[in-house]
């Protein structure tokens, strides 16, 4: 993903969410961005999914999103912003469209 936005020569920074987790805020603006409801932003493979029972479909939107703010890992990424829209980096074709 690197590679490609240095290629775009569009500047960008990188966040990473476990040195510089997401707010509360941030996390549902860019879901919003996404189009997305906080359900498909989850990564199912990850052992915390399981452990939390997020198969379940007992948690609300804000419940979920506040559980991906508490445990990154539970979020699909890299998660690519510009402006008013965002894309999920894999695969990369999402974020050619979004340059």
């Amino acid at each position: 993903m690197d590679k490609l936005l240095r290629e775009s020569g569009i500047p960008y920074e990188k966040v990473n969410y476990y040195t510089a987790p997401l707010s509360r805020k941030k996390l549902a603006e860019l879901i919003r961005k996404l189009n997305m409801k906080p359900r498909e932003l989850l990564r199912k493979s990850e052992p915390i999914y399981k452990e939390l029972g997020l198969s379940e479909d007992k948690f609300s939107d804000s419940e979920l999103i506040e559980l991906m703010v508490e445990n990154p890992d539970l979020l699909q990424r890299p998660i690519v912003e510009r402006g008013d829209r965002a894309v999920l980096g894999r695969p990369t074709e999402n974020v050619k469209e979004l340059l």
